[in-house]
This record gives C-alpha cells, sequence and structure tokens, in this order.
C-alpha cells in the first residue's frame, strides 16, 4: 500500500521571530551573574553624543580662556602734583600766583536766573567744574603781571562717566547760555557771552570755552573780563584750566597748558613714577 508523503510546513515570518526572542531571552537568562555584569560595565562606558537638541558643548579648554586686562591703577597725590605745569613750562612772563585776582570777587561772583548759566557763574567763581571729588586733587596757579592774567591748572582723579557727563553739559552751554545778563554781588550788570573754545586734539575727551563778561564800574568805566575754560580727560584722569583777565587773554596760553599738561600726566601714567 502506498505511503502517504509527509507535508512539511515552512515556519511563518512569526513564528520564526517568536522563536528568536525566545531564544535572546533564554540566552540572557542564562547568563552568569559575573557575565551580567561586565555587560552593564560595558554598556555605562560607552560615550554618549549630544545632539544638536540638547545644546551641549565641549568645554573649553582654560588655558585658552581669554584673561581680562589689568584695571589701571588710581592716581596718586604724588603723581597728581607731578603732573601740574609749572611757570618754566609757559614762559616769561608767567610767575608763580602771588593771590587770587581782584576781579575773582569784584565781577565773577554774580548770579543769573537760568539754572544753567547760573552753575556756570558757580562753577567758575570757585574754579572746580566737577564738583567734590574723593580721589587725587593737585591744583597750581600761575600769574602774568604783564596783562593782569592767571592761570589755574588743575589734575584731578574722577569717575570718567561722571567728567564725560560734565563734557556734555560745557558742549550745550552756547546753545543754552549763548548770551545771558548775570548781577554781581555788588549790584553791577554784567552782559555775559560764551561760545566754545579750540583746543588741541589731545586726550580722550575734551571741552572748551571762552566766556566775556562786560560790565561798567560804579563811575561808569566800561570793563570786560575773558575767561578760557578747559577740561580734558586722559583715560581715568582729567585735567582743568582756567585762564583770565581783564581785557582780553591769550589763548595760546591755554592751549599750551593743555597740550604741555596731558603728555607729562601721560609720562606719568605710562612710567608709574612717583607712585607711592
Amino acid at each position: 500500500m502506498p505511503r502517504t508523503p509527509t507535508r512539511v510546513l515552512a515556519a511563518s515570518p512569526r513564528t520564526a521571530g517568536t522563536r528568536k526572542a525566545v531564544l535572546t531571552r533564554t540566552a540572557l537568562l542564562t547568563l552568569t551573574p559575573l557575565s551580567a555584569l561586565g555587560l552593564l560595565t560595558l554598556t555605562a562606558c560607552v560615550p554618549s553624543t549630544p545632539t544638536a537638541q540638547s545644546g551641549a558643548h565641549p568645554a573649553a579648554s582654560s588655558k585658552h580662556s581669554p584673561t581680562a586686562p589689568p584695571a589701571p591703577r588710581v592716581l596718586t597725590q604724588a603723581q597728581a602734583q607731578a603732573a601740574l605745569v609749572t611757570a618754566n613750562d609757559l614762559g616769561d612772563p608767567w610767575t608763580p600766583t602771588q593771590g587770587a585776582a581782584t576781579w575773582r570777587d569784584g565781577v565773577l561772583k554774580a548770579t543769573t536766573e537760568s539754572p544753567d548759566c547760573r552753575r556756570l557763574l558757580d562753577a567758575l567763581y570757585a574754579d572746580d567744574l566737577f564738583g567734590a571729588s574723593g580721589g587725587a586733587r593737585a591744583v597750581v596757579g600761575l600769574d602774568d603781571a604783564m596783562d593782569q592774567a592767571q592761570l589755574r591748572y588743575q589734575v584731578l582723579a574722577l569717575n570718567a562717566a561722571d567728567v564725560d557727563r560734565t563734557l556734555a553739559w560745557l558742549r550745550s552751554l552756547p546753545g543754552t547760555c549763548g548770551t545771558f545778563t548775570a548781577v554781581t554781588a555788588h549790584g553791577a550788570v554784567q552782559n555775559v557771552a560764551l561760545r566754545e573754545a579750540d583746543l588741541p586734539p589731545v586726550g580722550d575727551a575734551r571741552e572748551g570755552l571762552r566766556v566775556t563778561l562786560r560790565g561798567q564800574t560804579p563811575d561808569g568805566d566800561p570793563t570786560v573780563l575773558t575767561l578760557d575754560v578747559a577740561a580734558v580727560r586722559v583715560g581715568g584722569d582729567t585735567i582743568a584750566v582756567t585762564l583770565g583777565g581783564m581785557g582780553d587773554v591769550s589763548a595760546d596760553a591755554t592751549r599750551a597748558a593743555v597740550q604741555t599738561g596731558v603728555r607729562r600726566l601721560s609720562e606719568i601714567r605710562r612710567s608709574g613714577r612717583v607712585e607711592v
């Protein structure tokens, strides 16, 4: 009797996959504890790669990190004193001062209604454009006996932002106080005019004014007081110059004081001389 052929059934893909999964689970379950520990250790040692979404970046090497420049040292009193101009810098006929000029109280001590213009008059009379300062301050006075003029020169350690604000205020004055009327402490009327003065291109920021006060003596004689005012910031330091006299004054003397003073201050700062 003929034998019936046996049918061989092929495993379906689903059956093969199931069998593979079972074998894999079986293999994992039969790992010894030591083998399992090694597998976990190997997995933990694989470094993860940062993705664009994570925003991770490699740490920068410290030896390539930029180093901030050292902060400039504060101007000392000895340095400020050494940076002053002298009578020798300006030449004849300049000499050390013999005291405050008579026109300071007689003409310059005056007031007016405008707050900005009054602030200017007060600053000129006090010879102080910047107000009180907790830093170094050195002052020298020089006289020109020939023209009855007087120059006061100052070196100051001030906050740079405060200095720049004062310079901006000085720059605005020809527009706000170009001409105005002031009254002196003795009741004399002064017609005041001011304009921007030309300064040499030195320092980091600068501003200059020429102020003219025209009035009369008690006897009716005309008077003219002329003042040159200059302020220059040199880094974190400042110089201020006031040159005044009855009649005209030499703008060249103001420019020479500014140029010489900025150069001397810069040299002292660069060399670190007399740093005490």
